[in-house]
């Protein structure tokens, strides 16, 4: 072969894949500068296809949450929580979180929000759709913050259409992270340690995160509307000014009185722990260390030459040679199985705490049955509230013992202490009344425990399953009309629900 017939296939073979990188590095850097253009998105769009159109690797990611949808019926797995929740919301329904492309339609499913037939009936605020749709900042901006939090949930059914989406935590214009919701600006403000002003970038992979993964209660606020006319607000409230702690949100309750709801057996004044997720993540090692949210629910993934966070938001244990070993050793079996011995331990406090503190209701209800006074009964009640208190703010984030498994630990323990305190309390007093040998009844199952408490459950389920066939697809025909419903939102859902449906 001739030498310049060599030289040729040489020139050839290096230069092929010379244009093949040149034109892979070509595609790349447009496709990265696309995703880096600022976009046509108008401001509060809450249809989070319409942000798709350009960013559509976040957007799929996004959708795969709904691969997320399995319904596990907390109350089944351990009924002492509803006598715990006797006369509340939660002794009526509760399940663990499923994808966040369910958030809107387990709030508009579960029994806790009852079965509303107008805008003034139900038994729940408007401030309960306030963490589950991006269709809230653009209802807060467009009526303000007061009117938005005034009366029923039922009020705006027809305007709170979408699940959650891009227009909770991005900026339309620039992209940039976001919090919509100002009422964590002003608890962070309130609390001092670090205003919100002064949140950095890596900070704020956290924060908007915390606007709905944080405890909360809904304030009363009185305003007057534009007729003139006097209103009270059910404003979601941060109970931060104290600190972060279990004992600093305590102390902020116990030193306002306040009262989530009065407990249906024991006559309890109760405090309910929502999902204090940021309050329990920044006490522990991942928090402190300086890590956020985001690098461990939406870690970064390459595709090709682009970069993006994946936003298929779920637990780091489903991908954790991405996400938990990156900084720790060992492979993916060691590490899920430490986890799951470690999270063994801490289910075990929680059931003891559930009781302890379950069977301290029912026992203050016999006590007053028998004839004890309010003074009698007010030292082990206030054991009682800060016992619930205690173990709700340790299990209600569901990731609490990841996030800080010493801070759970510990606070799990002063729940069964402060429960057993308040069970010698009471059993002085039973003694007094000449019950000193009282058993509290069986609740070892959801139907035994419902019915302990005096639950309706089969009216419950009745009612709901006409609100599901009515209302419901109601207010999806208005979100339509207005323009605002995104039908790829509930694209292939099926309705799930712990009760029976029909």
């Amino acid at each position: 072969m001739k030498r310049s017939t060599i030289v040729t296939i040489l020139c050839v073979i290096v230069m092929v894949p010379m244009l093949l990188l040149a034109v892979s590095i070509k595609e790349n850097k447009a496709e990265q500068a696309q995703i880096n253009a600022t976009p046509q998105i108008k401001k509060f769009e809450p249809r989070a296809s319409e942000w798709g159109k350009y960013y559509p690797r976040q957007y799929d990611s996004y959708m795969q949450t709904r691969k997320s949808d399995d319904i596990k019926d907390v109350l089944k797995e351990n009924p002492a929580q509803i006598v715990m929740w006797a006369g509340y919301g939660f002794s009526k329904d509760y399940n663990a979180p499923r994808g966040h492309y369910y958030m809107l339609e387990d709030n508009l499913n579960t029994l806790r929000t009852g079965a509303p037939f107008d805008e003034k009936s139900g038994p729940m605020p408007t401030a309960c759709w306030t963490c589950k749709s991006p269709d809230v900042p653009r209802l807060i901006d467009k009526m303000g913050e007061n009117d938005y939090f005034t009366g029923k949930w039922a009020r705006h059914g027809g305007e709170i259409v979408n699940g959650i989406g891009c227009a909770d935590c991005h900026n339309n214009e620039t992209m940039k992270l976001t919090v919509t919701r100002d009422y964590l600006k002003r608890a962070l403000d309130a609390e001092g340690s670090m205003p919100f002003a002064d949140a950095t970038h890596q900070e704020m992979r956290s924060l908007v995160c915390a606007q709905c993964h944080s405890e909360y209660y809904f304030k009363k606020t009185p305003w007057t509307d534009a007729n003139g006319q006097e209103q009270t607000a059910a404003v979601v409230t941060f109970p931060w000014n104290n600190g972060f702690s279990a004992e600093d949100i305590e102390k902020y309750y116990d030193e306002r009185s306040f009262v989530d709801w009065t407990h249906k057996v024991s006559k309890t004044p109760m405090l309910k722990a929502q999902h204090p997720g940021y309050e329990t993540f920044i006490t522990g090692a991942h928090g402190k260390a300086g890590l956020a949210c985001a690098d461990c629910h939406m870690p970064y993934v390459r595709e090709g030459g682009v970069k993006y966070s994946n936003h298929n938001v779920g637990s780091p244990l489903k991908d954790i040679a991405n996400t938990c070993l990156n900084c720790h050793s060992g492979t993916e079996a060691e590490f899920k199985k430490t986890v799951e011995d470690k999270l063994a331990r801490k289910d075990e406090l929680h059931k003891k705490a559930t009781q302890v503190i379950a069977k301290a209701h029912l026992e203050a209800g016999k006590a007053l049955e028998l004839g004890a006074t309010d003074e009698e009964m007010k030292a082990a009640q206030t054991d009682i509230r800060h016992a619930q208190w205690r173990w709700d703010y340790s299990i209600a984030a569901h990731g609490s013992f990841f996030h800080a498994p010493e801070e759970t630990l510990r606070v799990l323990g002063s729940a069964i202490e402060k429960g057993q305190e308040a069970r010698i309390k009471l059993r002085t007093l039973l003694a007094k009344y000449g019950a000193a040998d009282f058993e509290a009844p069986d609740f070892s199952t959801k139907e035994k425990a419902q019915a302990v408490i005096g639950l309706p459950f089969d009216k419950l389920v009745d009612e709901k399953n006409q609100f599901l066939k009515g209302l419901k697809q109601e207010w999806f025909q208005e979100g339509q009309e207005r323009g605002i419903f995104d039908a790829k939102s509930r694209e292939g859902m099926v309705l799930k629900t712990s009760y029976p449906t029909k």
